[in-house]
């Protein structure tokens, strides 16, 4: 059996050789298929897939480390590796036909969108008529089933679960999705987030999850607030960058010496308060994020126990922690002035890429509104916390 100890030698062991090509990665815009099958052979893929499903169903905090040790190597590596983990971890929700068909080979790789821009029609007998266009459709050439969020829709018109419509995700093979080549973009070039088609046809429910009303597997991980698993895996790309940022600027800082000074850049006034305040954003925000999570996963171990305050606090952790991050790698891109700018800088690469991974929905400000309400005391809409 995969052990936490397993994961993190694997993603220690991946790392030399992610940096070493993530200008490969650059280039064509995607994960390598050779990276990818000995990525998920390695199970970096199916940390959140259910044991008896032959995943390994392993610890958040484990997935968080994880994905942030591969992220100070390269950041597309890192996010293609939470979108296929959180993925994965659908199938603790699906009928067990449904699940033992998709992960026959239990290196099985699901990516694809969680947000609801497709749509599907009930027709009442337990199918849909499913069609869609989803934007950021990361890693999904490495996939073989591919995931789209969809609208139900019923006698012509959005089908509400109390108030709130209904939302499932449907998982198709990927022989069956078209992959539209849209990702030209300024950071995370790597994850090959292309849009992603799911051209008009008739699907079963058994393969389709709603991740806020559908009953997972009675184990501690999946009681855990799966948007929350979702959210903090992007905290774990940033708190990478982050460090990756702070990392290139301590090593420029020793050998130059700005233009127009006779000091080098280790020895000036500024570049010691701004190194200390990006260790102090990022240490502190990680710090934080970690005392969260585990928080919650102590009380996923108890059946109930994970309350609102958990699910709150992971997803304000989670974004001061995406927040925090861009501020130190700002700083850091800054002060290595006219170095920064060259596509060999490391933290030219930071910079592009962390603030892609700030614009995620799942980050942004709508989430510290939501948070803000709770804790005033005032109502707010949960399902998706």
């Amino acid at each position: 059996m995969t052990s936490r100890e397993d994961l993190l030698a694997a993603a220690e062991r991946f790392a030399p050789e992610i940096e070493r090509r993530a200008p490969e990665f650059e280039e064509a815009r995607r994960i390598p298929a050779d990276l990818a099958a000995r990525m998920a052979e390695a199970r970096l893929f199916a940390m959140l897939v259910p044991q008896v499903y032959g995943g390994v169903e392993t610890d958040p905090l484990t997935v968080v480390e994880v994905i942030e040790r591969l992220a100070v190597a390269d950041g597309a590596a890192a996010w293609i590796t939470f979108i296929a983990a959180t993925s994965g971890m659908t199938a603790a929700y699906l009928p067990e036909h449904a699940a033992r068909t998709i992960f026959a080979d239990p290196n099985a790789v699901i990516s694809g969108v969680f947000a609801p821009r497709g749509k599907a029609v009930d027709r009442g007998d337990g199918t849909y008529d499913v069609a869609g266009r989803w934007q950021w459709g990361s890693g999904t050439q490495n996939a073989q089933w591919i995931l789209g969020g969809c609208l139900i829709l019923k006698d012509g018109k959005p089908e509400m679960l109390g108030m709130i419509p209904n939302m499932r995700l449907f998982l198709r093979p990927a022989a069956e999705v078209t992959i539209h080549d849209t990702w030209h973009v300024s950071g995370l070039k790597g994850t090959g987030s292309n849009d992603i088609e799911f051209a008009p046809a008739r699907m079963s429910r058994d393969f389709s999850v709603n991740l806020s009303a559908d009953k997972p597997l009675d184990r501690p991980l999946y009681a855990f607030p799966p948007f929350g698993m979702l959210a903090m895996a992007i905290a774990a790309v940033s708190l990478g960058l982050a460090r990756a940022a702070i990392d290139a600027l301590v090593d420029l800082a020793g050998g130059k010496t700005p233009e127009g000074h006779r000091r080098p850049l280790a020895q000036r006034l500024e570049t010691q308060e701004k190194v200390a305040e990006a260790e102090a954003l990022v240490r502190s925000s990680r710090a934080w994020l970690h005392t969260t999570i585990s928080a919650a996963w102590d009380a996923a171990q108890r059946p109930g126990s994970v309350t609102i305050a958990h699910r709150r606090d992971l997803r304000l952790a989670t974004t001061h922690a995406v927040r925090s991050c861009a501020r130190a790698v700002d700083l850091m891109y800054a002060l290595g002035g006219g170095s920064s700018v060259y596509d060999t800088s490391r933290l030219q690469r930071c910079f592009r890429d962390i603030h892609v991974a700030t614009q995620h929905m799942m980050v942004g400000t709508p989430t510290l509104e939501l948070t803000g309400r709770l804790f005033l005391g005032l109502e707010a809409e949960t399902s998706a916390l």
